[in-house]
């Protein structure tokens, strides 16, 4: 697949539209959350995209740092940001690369980061497991295996998308506060519609 052999062109490109490619609409499992996450605490919004997870969750109060590596997608989030009077810091750069401060953020929040191939996804997850501060929250919605057959977003690559067993091994230790596998209908812009298998996790940090 050409997008996983120059992804950064690949997603620029996709961003280099005028309308959100995934809506302005916060997703639906990040709206019902947010309730875990401490009041007016930090959080951090990996892979952000175009802003709309964290543009709305500066609108509730918490303190947002963002990231994404598609110059274009910050650009718009910065702007989506500034449309909406909130304060974020979005900020341009790769998973891998971000500097993930330990026990920095009440939360993590990382929404259907499919792109990562199991050879490097657990100690990418590790590192943005370590940012957590003890006691609090990673938030988690992806794609089960199951989504391949369904076509309505994400790669075509089972091997990138979550199952429960690695979950709970991911989250091995943590107190996984809600864990939920079901198909449901979404529509996120133009790129998430249809019938879609889901996973969505809280698990909170011990400590």
């Amino acid at each position: 697949m050409a997008g996983f052999d120059n992804p950064r062109e690949t997603w620029n490109t996709r961003y280099a539209v005028p309308e959100f490619l995934f809506g302005e609409a916060p997703n639906a499992f990040l709206v019902r959350a947010a309730q875990r996450i401490k009041p007016r605490g930090t959080v951090l919004c990996i892979a952000d995209g175009e802003g709309r997870n964290s543009v709305w969750l500066a609108e509730q109060g918490f303190e947002v740092t963002a990231f994404d590596f598609a110059s274009n997608a910050v650009d718009k989030a910065r702007a989506f940001a500034a449309r909406r009077g909130v304060s974020c810091d979005h900020r341009l750069c790769a998973v891998e690369d971000w500097d993930y401060d330990a026990g920095r953020y009440d939360a993590v929040v990382a929404i259907f980061i499919q792109f990562l191939p199991p050879e490097t996804r657990d100690a990418t997850f590790a590192r943005m497991q370590s940012a957590v501060a003890p006691g609090r929250v990673f938030v988690l919605e992806g794609y089960r295996p199951e989504q391949v057959d369904y076509r309505t977003g994400g790669p075509p690559r089972r091997e990138h998308m979550y199952t429960r067993e690695w979950i709970e091994a991911r989250f091995a230790g943590w107190d996984i506060l809600s864990l939920d596998l079901y198909d449901a209908e979404i529509r996120e812009g133009r790129a998430h519609g249809g019938m879609s298998a889901l996973i969505d996790v809280v698990a909170r940090r011990p400590g």
